[in-house]
């Protein structure tokens, strides 16, 4: 078998499954829970490298791989996923596409960017970086959970331009060339915290709907076909 299987990539699968199952609860129309998973990806992203680092053998392969691995995982999970989520929730037209393409273009340049420096350290020195370079793209699994709760005090269409403007700007912060500290454990704790009461307040006081999106996707089928 191809790849390399230990628990050190065990948090970055379970943070790939959780994106997956949250993709189809976008798609579904329960968008509840897949904020629930797209902060449970976050969560699981945080320390997947710390639990690696715990692997002390690990030969320049394994690093490799897992350097590979984190960062095929975190396009599907915050670039693809919430890129679908903010089109679920009204990014569309023209300029929703342009804005969805943009910050997926940027999150795979940031990702790819990662990957040269990342290879390029390992090469020469251990244990952590301790900088960003650029914005981290896991950065939208805290964002959009706490955006998420704009639902409650602004009208749908201010929500939309929101997420419009999200989009760009994250996206851009993903490539500009900036140094940013890594948080330390007492910040980590504290994101972790504020993600967790945004969603348990998503949970308990957001309306628990489902939207059918079946016959949007048909009408523009529909039409593609005209």
């Amino acid at each position: 078998m191809i790849g390399f299987y230990d628990y050190t990539v065990v948090l970055t699968y379970l943070s790939l499954v959780s994106s997956i199952f949250g993709m189809t609860q976008v798609i579904d129309g329960h968008f509840r829970t897949a904020i629930l998973c797209l902060a449970l990806s976050g969560l699981l992203d945080m320390f997947d490298g710390k639990v690696a680092r715990t692997k002390k053998n690990r030969t320049a392969d394994q690093k490799l791989f897992g350097v590979q691995i984190d960062s095929l995982c975190d396009v599907v999970c915050f670039g693809i996923f919430p890129a679908l989520f903010c089109y679920f929730l009204g990014v569309r037209g023209l300029l929703g596409i342009i804005a969805i393409s943009y910050y997926g273009v940027c999150s795979v340049i940031r990702l790819a960017f990662f990957n040269v420096l990342e290879t390029n350290r390992q090469a020469t020195e251990n244990g952590a970086n301790k900088f960003y370079h650029g914005l981290p793209i896991t950065t939208m699994s805290i964002v959009l959970p706490l955006l998420y709760l704009l639902n409650f005090a602004i009208t749908e269409d201010a929500f939309k331009w929101i997420l419009f403007a999200t989009l760009f700007a994250i996206g851009t912060l993903f490539i500009v060339d900036f140094k940013l500290r890594k948080p330390n454990n007492a910040q980590l704790t504290a994101m972790v915290i504020v993600v967790a009461i945004a969603v348990i307040i998503i949970l308990l006081f957001s309306r628990a709907y489902k939207i059918d999106f079946k016959p949007i996707i048909e009408h523009n089928l529909m039409n593609l076909l005209k």
